[in-house]
C-alpha cells in the first residue's frame, strides 16, 4: 500500500470548468448541466502558442490550475502525464499524409504525436527542469498515472503533479476508438500532510472484485465511461464530498486500483452536504 495526501485537484471537462466550480457538482449538491469546456490561455512564447494542440492545452490549463491551489512552484515539482492515446486530430492527419500521394509529414506535426508532447511544452511554459514521466495504459491510463504518480511521490519523498487528460479522434479513428470530446483532471500528491492537504490516499492493487466506483448521477456516468481519464471522476467525487470511502478503479488485466480517501483538515470550508441544504430550506 502507498500512501499520499492531495494537496490540490483541477477538472476540465464538459459542464466541468475548474476545480471550484465543480466540487459542488460533483458532490451532489448543485445539479450537473453539460457545457462546452474553457481551456484558459497558456502561458507559453508566441512562436510555440501556434505550434500547440488540443492535448498540450488542456494538460497545460490542468497543470496551471492544479498549482495555483498549492501555492508550489510550477518549475521545482514532478509530473507525470497520463494520456491514453495522444492527440487524436495530429495521428488522423498524419495518417491521412503518408496515406496520400505526397506523403509529406509536418515536422511540427510529427512533434505534437509525440506521447510526451506536452510535457515537453509544459518544460517551456513553466521552464522546468523537475523530472516528469508520461504514460499511457489504455482504458486504465488515469489509474497507472495515480499509481505512477503515488508511488514517486512516496519513493522520492516530493511533491509530484498527476496530469490526465484525453480528446477525441476524428474518422474513421473515432469510430474504433470513441472518446468523449474532451476530458482532463489533475491532482498535486504529497508524502506527508501538509497545511494544504485535503485527503489522505492510502492506494493497493488489488484482484478485481465486484463492481467499480461510478457515479450516481446518470450524466455523469456516463461521462465517466467516455473517456479513460474520465475514470477520475469517483475519485473527485470523494474528495468534493469530504468523506471517507473507498474508491475502485479499472486497472490491467484482473486488477483494480483500491483508493481509500481519508479527509483531513482543509483551508477551504467544507461544502454543505445535502441534508443541510434541506435544513436551511
Amino acid at each position: 500500500m502507498t500512501t499520499v495526501f492531495v494537496e490540490g485537484a483541477a477538472i476540465r471537462a464538459p459542464g466541468l470548468n475548474g476545480w471550484a466550480a465543480s466540487r459542488s457538482v460533483l458532490a451532489g449538491i448543485d445539479a450537473y448541466a453539460a457545457a462546452p469546456p474553457d481551456l484558459p490561455a497558456i502561458p507559453l512564447p508566441p512562436a510555440e502558442r501556434r505550434r500547440t494542440v488540443q492535448t498540450v492545452k488542456l494538460a497545460l490549463a490542468l497543470g496551471i490550475e492544479v498549482f495555483a491551489a498549492t501555492g508550489r512552484a510550477l518549475a521545482d515539482t514532478a509530473t507525470v502525464f497520463s494520456s491514453s492515446g495522444g492527440d487524436g486530430e495530429t495521428i488522423h492527419q498524419i495518417l491521412a499524409a503518408l496515406a496520400s500521394d505526397a506523403r509529406d509529414v509536418s515536422p511540427t506535426r510529427f512533434h505534437n504525436s509525440v506521447h510526451n508532447a506536452p510535457a515537453g511544452y509544459w518544460s517551456i511554459a513553466t521552464r522546468s527542469h523537475a523530472p516528469s514521466t508520461s504514460i499511457g495504459c489504455y482504458d486504465a491510463s488515469f489509474a497507472a498515472g495515480l499509481l505512477e504518480a503515488a508511488v514517486q511521490a512516496a519513493v522520492e519523498d516530493s511533491a509530484v503533479a498527476l496530469i490526465a487528460y484525453d480528446v477525441s479522434y476524428p474518422e474513421p479513428l473515432h469510430s474504433v476508438r470513441p472518446l468523449a470530446s474532451l476530458f482532463g483532471a489533475a491532482l498535486v500528491l504529497v508524502p506527508r500532510q501538509t497545511p494544504q492537504a485535503m485527503a489522505r490516499l492510502d492506494i493497493a492493487l488489488r484482484p478485481r472484485a465486484g463492481e467499480l466506483s461510478s457515479m450516481a448521477l446518470l450524466a455523469l456516468e456516463s461521462l465517466r465511461r467516455t473517456a479513460p481519464s474520465a475514470r477520475a471522476l469517483p475519485l473527485l467525487a470523494a474528495l468534493a464530498r469530504g468523506a471517507a470511502e473507498t474508491v475502485t478503479l479499472e486497472y490491467i488485466s484482473d486488477l483494480m486500483l483500491e483508493v481509500a480517501v481519508a479527509p483531513v483538515a482543509m483551508t477551504s470550508p467544507r461544502l454543505p452536504r445535502r441534508q443541510d441544504v434541506a435544513a436551511d430550506a
